[in-house]
């Protein structure tokens, strides 16, 4: 019987039924040499093993009790990692969306405004504007297909020449940097994407008339000569900003001086895996 209280008690109660534990074991060490009608009523091998057993029951008890509860707080944190899981997913499909349809419908409306325009006077270079917008529609629709599968190449080489492409169609010059070599290859990807999105920000809001690209090992800065301004983060400031704070780096975005925008982004220096 005390051997099922023993078990029983710290089941429920956990750590906290030591005490009572203790106290049944020396019960059963000392009572049966107090009372000396207990030898009468229970056998001597009993009374030799009770007073080891009680412990030992209770040690065996609390070893389930945290297994279980092991198993449970085990359960429970994979549960959540799924969760967050799950969450950082449709987060970095959603940055991963706004990012690149940004850039490209943003391009599209270029082109085919500009084919609009040219049509009558042009039409030679119109259904050429028209026969880019197809491909980049295309594009899109791979990137699109990429993005959520997780496998989308964005190079900086790629996205510089995008951007003179775009910045062209609409009117603005490119003073762009002639090659990447003083990026650090790690960063290439990364800058890649931020180059994406400083320039749609450009041909989408700013009036802007130059842009120009600045690259070092470490960092990038964009600028226009625009209308610059206060401008609350939008989704995609803020999806950089995400893409900027997993390789522990900063983004400086602000108004310049009489007029025009900056965007400079600064990652630590060195090789990343």
């Amino acid at each position: 019987m005390c051997l099922y209280i023993t078990a029983v008690l710290v089941t429920r109660v956990g750590a906290r039924a030591a005490p009572a534990v203790l106290v049944m074991a020396l019960a059963a060490l000392l009572l049966p040499a107090l009372i000396g009608s207990w030898h009468q009523n229970v056998g001597d091998a009993f009374d030799e093993v009770t007073p080891v057993a009680i412990p030992i029951v209770g040690l065996a008890a609390f070893g389930v009790l945290q297994i279980v509860k092991g198993n449970d707080a085990l359960a429970s944190a994979r549960a959540e990692l799924e969760r967050l899981g799950a969450e950082n997913e449709r987060n970095r499909i959603a940055r991963d969306l706004h990012d690149l349809l940004g850039h490209s419908l943003t391009t599209i409306t270029v082109k085919a405004g500009l084919a609009h325009r040219i049509g009558a006077a042009d039409p030679a270079r119109a259904l050429q504007e028209m026969a880019e917008v197809e491909m980049l529609a295309r594009r899109s629709l791979a990137d699109v297909r990429a993005a959520v599968s997780d496998y989308r190449e964005v190079t900086l080489t790629r996205e510089l020449a995008a951007a003179r492409e775009v910045l062209r169609a609409a009117g603005v010059t490119a003073d762009f940097p002639g090659a990447v070599d003083a990026v650090d290859p790690a960063n290439h990807e990364l800058f890649g994407w931020i180059v994406r999105e400083g320039v749609t920000n450009v041909v989408r809001h700013a009036h802007a008339s130059v842009c120009s690209i600045r690259l070092t090992a470490a960092s990038v800065e964009l600028r226009d000569d625009g209308v610059g301004g206060v401008a609350a983060a939008g989704n995609g400031l803020r999806g950089l900003g995400e893409r900027v704070a997993n390789v522990g780096g900063t983004v400086d975005a602000g108004p310049l001086q009489p007029r025009g925008w900056r965007l400079l982004v600064r990652v630590p220096a060195g090789e990343r895996s």
